[in-house]
């Protein structure tokens, strides 16, 4: 049953909350008591949405992967070649890496913090790595053969998460720019 629109409205405020408080100061540092208090919200309502913390955390997860999904779709739709749209990729990530709140990478943080295979949250975050693997090679397979984007698209994906741990340890610029560089090799082909 959907919520009420103002019972959609108080969950999705706790899930920004959160949202910005675990990235921020991570997953488990973050108290329930914090994100009640920073969301101004009583703690039944707050039990009443997410009744237990890895609820929460594997929302929050979720509603960020929907969130850059559909910015990647949006830039993606103006790019016209696969060229185009990795630019696009790699620019947001530079735009991202050097906006006055980026901490990282949240999945990044989440896999750091619940490693364990069988989790819930260790699966929301490989499927939110693999959903990036599989638009890079989607992208790709559009000028390359199907064997060669596989290839290239998990070399840009590992470079992409590089250039973001590096971007965390502020070198952000360099990485990127290491990134591009290897994004038109890869799209050049092989040198005859």
């Amino acid at each position: 049953m959907p919520l009420r629109a103002d019972a959609a409205a108080n969950r999705r405020h706790i899930v920004e909350t959160a949202y910005r408080l675990f990235k921020q100061d991570g997953f488990h540092a973050t108290g329930i008591d914090k994100i009640i208090a920073e969301a101004e919200v009583a703690k039944m309502t707050m039990y009443r949405h997410f009744p237990a913390k890895n609820g929460l955390i594997v929302e929050v997860l979720n509603w960020r992967a929907e969130r850059f999904r559909q910015q990647l779709d949006r830039l993606c739709e103006t790019a016209l070649t696969p060229p185009e749209k990795i630019d696009a990729i790699l620019d947001w990530h530079e735009r991202w890496f050097e906006s006055p709140d980026f901490h990282g990478c949240l999945f990044q943080h989440a896999i750091a913090e619940f490693a364990a295979p069988n989790h819930a949250i260790f699966e929301v975050v490989a499927q939110q790595k693999r959903d990036l693997q599989q638009r890079l090679r989607g992208i790709l397979a559009q000028s390359l053969p199907d064997d060669r984007a596989g290839h290239v698209a998990v070399t840009l994906f590992m470079l992409i998460e590089g250039a973001t741990m590096l971007a965390h340890m502020g070198q952000g610029k360099a990485a990127i720019a290491s990134v591009r560089k290897a994004a038109a090799d890869a799209l050049a082909g092989p040198q005859r």
